[in-house]
């Protein structure tokens, strides 16, 4: 079992122990007083439970990372922190899922999302230090505390809006829906008692909510110095768009009151990407009758490994995102560009004595996303995506990712629909020592798709 494994059975346990209890009462109680030591000492608790579950059921080799004592403590105080070389969905995707928990304890106790940071930056440091006896890692601090936060509270407010709206789920499906999303929330709810007061208003935001369920086929594979391919992989896909411009009344005052988010589990290698990014800091504005958008500050979380290669990268955006709307047309998008730090590699190196697992490197990166919408009955949708990795592994090279997603959606019944959808990746890597590689792989697949009860999520403001 991987580490990333356990840190999600971890995750589980909690959520079962709170789910559990998941019929309980569900009267109105008073808003809990926050208390600073609450989400130190559950992210303490969580810590040592990670630790123990990774030292009992790890591997035999590895036990020795977890046996923490008190002079592996006081040698990691005193240690210079260094770049570790723990496996990529480790540091990648375990780690950031291991800060979203430790973020997820301190916002559902009533923190807000700078304050929820802070606990998720220390949460990260704790264990840096106290939670494995490896040298402190500066790259996890990063995919822990500050990727974590960015995931923490998608999934924080995804709990909360399963909560809120329940998508005409009984008490407990919607309890033991919003557990399994986030932990951490459901643990401290069901601390507080399940009161109204405890689950977070989403103030009528807007959203589009899909679920996808079919099989992708491989069109064209350049593996390059992969031995990694599977022909033909069954996804599972979730999407959602939230706090879309354009409703009246709805402002954005908080961080993420505008977010997407988007994660595709596979039969060929567990996760083909986890990806978010949220509004930190900005406004809204209109161009005309037509025209509504935000603009501002965005950060990012994203993780893809579409078979051969993978990317990991945290970052923070300039940005927009906007609908223009002109009956029966819909078109909405979002455009950005930033500086991220990100991880690239390929999976399953044919000579991994020459081309390291993976390298880290700063990444200045870029998306566009447009979605036509066609009256009620379908719509087209476009992602492109590039990431630069500079100076990767200070070996003096470049990674060039580039990923383009387009998806066919036609509504066949209420919120019943099919899509066609055709996925493309391009990694160009050079280096002194090595010289050029690329490596492409571009799949076609049809899906199922389930709508949510807003069926491709147009705002109205007329």
């Amino acid at each position: 079992m991987s580490q990333a494994a356990r840190l999600l059975a971890a995750s589980l346990l909690l959520s079962a122990a709170t789910a559990t209890f998941a019929q309980s009462s569900e009267a109105s109680s008073p808003a809990p007083e926050r208390n600073l030591w609450l989400p130190a000492l559950e992210i303490i608790g969580f810590d040592i439970l990670v630790n123990r579950i990774n030292y009992c059921c790890g591997a035999e080799s590895d036990k020795a990372d977890y046996a923490v004592t008190m002079d592996s403590i006081r040698r990691n105080l005193h240690s210079s922190w260094t770049v570790d070389s723990d496996p990529f969905k480790t540091n990648q995707l375990g780690h950031p899922y291991q800060g979203s928990m430790y973020y997820g304890f301190a916002r559902s106790a009533g923190f807000n999302f700078w304050e929820s940071m802070g606990y998720a930056i220390g949460g990260s440091a704790l264990w840096e230090i106290a939670g494995e006896t490896t040298k402190p890692s500066r790259n996890d601090m990063v995919s822990t505390g500050i990727g974590g936060t960015f995931l923490g509270e998608s999934l924080y407010r995804m709990a909360s809006l399963v909560l809120e709206k329940g998508g005409g789920m009984n008490p407990f499906w919607r309890e033991t829906t919003a557990a399994l999303v986030s932990p951490a929330t459901a643990f401290n709810r069901h601390l507080q008692g399940r009161g109204p007061d405890t689950v977070f208003s989403s103030r009528g935001a807007e959203y589009y909510s899909r679920l996808q369920l079919g099989v992708m086929g491989n069109v064209h594979n350049t593996s390059g110095n992969s031995t990694a391919s599977v022909r033909n992989e069954v996804q599972a896909d979730f999407a959602l768009d939230y706090g879309m411009p354009g409703k009246d009344g709805y402002a954005y005052r908080r961080p993420f009151d505008y977010f997407a988010f988007q994660a595709t589990a596979t039969t060929a290698n567990f996760f083909e990407n986890v990806m978010t990014r949220g509004l930190l800091a900005g406004r809204d504005y209109k161009e005309g009758k037509d025209y509504r958008g935000i603009w501002g500050l965005y950060g990012s979380y994203d993780y893809i490994s579409p078979q051969t290669f993978r990317i990991s990268s945290t970052a923070l955006s300039l940005g927009t995102t906007g609908q223009w709307r002109h009956d029966p047309w819909v078109v909405q998008g979002t455009a950005m560009a930033g500086l991220g730090y990100a991880a690239v590699g390929t999976i399953n190196s044919a000579d991994p004595a020459v081309d390291r697992d993976y390298h880290y490197g700063v990444a200045p990166q870029a998306l566009v996303a447009a979605r036509a919408i066609f009256g009620d009955r379908s719509s087209l949708d476009l992602t492109l995506r590039e990431y630069f990795v500079s100076d990767v592994g200070n070996r003096g090279g470049h990674d060039n990712i580039a990923r383009a997603d387009i998806a066919y959606t036609w509504r066949i019944e209420k919120q019943h629909a099919v899509t066609l959808k055709y996925l493309w990746n391009r990694r160009d890597a050079h280096y002194p020592d090595i010289g050029n590689r690329g490596q492409t792989r571009s799949t076609f697949g049809i899906f199922y798709t389930l709508l949510g009860q807003d069926r491709f999520g147009t705002v109205d403001w007329h």
